[in-house]
């Protein structure tokens, strides 16, 4: 199963691979800032689309370690599949070099389309456990102490808006202590989303309503106890109760691609997680989405839920 798997992403990869060599590769330099000596780049046996794959397979939900996965699996398994393997350690150096690339392929060939009927919601990424925060190394100055629901937490944040087939729109990465109605993150995230975005009461500010409204988006979330309650629709009452299907998609990409764990030894490799695990989502033939929970009711329910969406303009 992992294998065809492995082709199909191969297959993507490489045809944007091409494309993106075919494009661009010449507007981008391999100077050094500020000097006129030109940084070398020898070329190596795995080509961009082979390791834009293998980083995108690890997060499959199958592997738990990425040198257990490169030695004992690819090595062995794969061998025939990707004859110009290397060494772990130089494999580590080419898929930083790789990150832009990588990057672009997320943004270009695994982004979904807005529906109208969008969802948005963060989770929190943590890099060590508490009472590590003040030796830790590799976050000193970058992550933030931050609280949640869960309590307080030492990281970064994640925010994802997804549609109503369970499928990434847009995500964003931001430090732990970000409060999730900052503008400035909420305006990246939303430049491509129209329609009905549904949050949760974290995302309750008028701020962002009537910024959001401007931009053609309608913010819609249940109210506190000490607000007054608002006028909603059957349709948006129906899809509000549907809001946990992100925290679903939220679950699966730590539990089964891995997007949060605390073994980083670098910030570039945190970025590469974080890309991998967003990318090997994108290729789940099953996601999370309101039609599946639908299909679990009875038929006279799902015959008024389809009526009231066909109702949504």
């Amino acid at each position: 199963m992992l294998h065809v798997k492995i082709t199909e992403i191969f297959f993507h990869a490489d045809n944007f691979c091409n494309e993106f060599k075919n494009h661009y590769s010449k507007q981008f330099s391999f100077e050094k800032i500020g000097t006129d000596k030109k940084q070398r780049n020898r070329p190596s046996s795995l080509c961009d689309s082979e390791i834009i794959t293998l980083l995108i397979a690890f997060h499959s939900g199958q592997f738990r370690n990425f040198k257990h996965f490169y030695l004992h699996y690819v090595s062995v398994h794969l061998k025939s599949d990707f004859p110009g393997l290397v060494s772990y350690n130089r494999f580590v150096e080419l898929s930083h070099r790789h990150a832009l690339v990588f990057l672009l392929f997320i943004k270009y060939a695994c982004k979904a389309e807005c529906t109208g009927i969008s969802f948005i919601d963060s989770t929190i990424l943590r890099v060590c456990h508490n009472k590590r925060i003040k030796r830790n190394k590799v976050f000193k100055g970058i992550a933030e102490v931050g609280k949640s629901t869960m309590g307080w937490f030492f990281g970064f944040k994640l925010h994802l808006i997804i549609n109503d087939k369970g499928e990434i729109l847009s995500f964003y990465l931001s430090k732990g202590n970000t409060d999730d109605r900052d503008l400035k993150t909420i305006t990246q995230m939303t430049k491509d989303i129209f329609g009905k975005l549904f949050g949760d009461k974290g995302y309750i500010s008028k701020a962002l309503s009537d910024l959001l409204f401007g931009n053609g988006i309608q913010l819609v979330t249940q109210v506190r106890r000490n607000m007054k309650t608002k006028a909603l629709s059957n349709e948006e009452r129906v899809l509000l109760r549907k809001r946990s299907v992100i925290e679903t998609v939220n679950d699966e990409l730590k539990n089964m691609c891995q997007v949060e764990h605390t073994r980083h030894r670098s910030i570039s490799g945190f970025l590469l997680n974080i890309l991998g695990a967003i990318a090997a989502y994108a290729f789940f033939p099953k996601k999370p989405s309101i039609k599946s929970h639908v299909e679990e009711t009875n038929p006279k329910q799902i015959q008024q839920f389809e009526q009231q969406l066909s109702l949504i303009p």
